[in-house]
């Protein structure tokens, strides 16, 4: 299991055939729905299968769990069939506050001192969706040591905000903005939207790729095709690996000098491109490429 967190695959948890298949196709966590992906008639059913499945079978990649939100009656049910079963994280959806947090954080606490399970074993990620919450992203992502990420739901928000949906999202901007600044600046990690038109493989590159300049680290995936088309924007290639070694190799050099001027190909290198070089070579490490 490497330590990144670029892909998180929806699985949905009524859905016997796609549990037992969900960790083959790549992805870096598999999240199983109870919530979008699960009708109301089944939600008491797909809780209990999430339970047996994961009672009885260990994956081999990280596994989130996505619970119903606060003002649903499944919500606490959820948390308490759950926490037990020690996910990496919960994902909590429709995050407005601070306050949804730590009632989460709370609530958790007491199902691991009752599971005989250490206090902040399982983590929280925010699913943001409304213009409330967007508004206090930061505040969402500091309210608790739990806090793993958070990410924007952007269909809901859509529908909040009364907008009108573009192929390429131009109207989820801001959000999508504010979202990677607040988790950036929360320390926490930026999770982009779900992109729904899986059959658009050039669309869906386009976006990631825009996410990965917005300061997006992980994709929100709904298809097990989109999996190697978000690794493959998200690792770092030859090129970009080789550049990183070299502004390594020049850096050294100076300091081993004591030089205050550092050039690489009649370019000059500052702390800033030394940090993201070291960046660039961690993470084409974490991938499994060869450095």
């Amino acid at each position: 299991m490497n330590s990144l967190y670029r892909t998180m695959l929806f699985v949905p948890g009524n859905a016997p055939a796609k549990l037992t298949k969900a960790e083959i196709y790549g992805a870096d966590c598999v999240i199983f729905d109870l919530e979008d992906a699960v009708s109301v008639q089944e939600k008491d059913a797909a809780r209990d299968l999430v339970r047996t499945f994961l009672s009885t079978y260990h994956l081999d990649c990280r596994v989130g769990i996505r619970v119903n939100a606060q003002d649903t009656p499944y919500y606490e049910e959820d948390v308490k069939a759950m926490v037990p079963l020690k996910p990496d994280f919960l994902r909590l959806p429709k995050s407005e506050t601070a306050k949804n947090m730590q009632d989460l954080d709370v609530f958790m606490s007491q199902c691991e001192k009752e599971a005989g399970i250490p206090e902040g074993t399982v983590k929280i990620v925010a699913t943001i969706e409304t213009a409330l919450g967007v508004q206090n992203a930061f505040e969402i992502a500091t309210a608790s040591k739990r806090i793993l990420g958070i990410g924007l739901g952007a269909e809901d928000f859509r529908t909040d905000m009364r907008m009108t949906r573009s192929e390429d999202g131009q109207e989820i901007l801001y959000a999508r903005n504010r979202i990677s600044l607040a988790a950036h600046a929360a320390g926490v990690m930026p999770l982009d939207y779900v992109y729904s038109n899986f059959k658009n493989t050039e669309g869906f590159t386009a976006d990631v790729r825009f996410g990965k300049m917005l300061g997006f680290t992980c994709k929100s995936v709904i298809h097990p095709s989109q999996i190697p088309l978000v690794h493959a924007v998200y690792d770092p290639t030859e090129k970009e690996i080789e550049h990183a070694k070299q502004v390594l190799v020049v850096y050294d050099q100076a300091m081993a000098k004591g030089s205050g001027v550092i050039a690489l190909n009649g370019k000059m290198i500052d702390m800033p491109m030394v940090t993201r070089a070291k960046a660039v070579l961690a993470y084409a490490k974490a991938s499994g490429k060869e450095i």
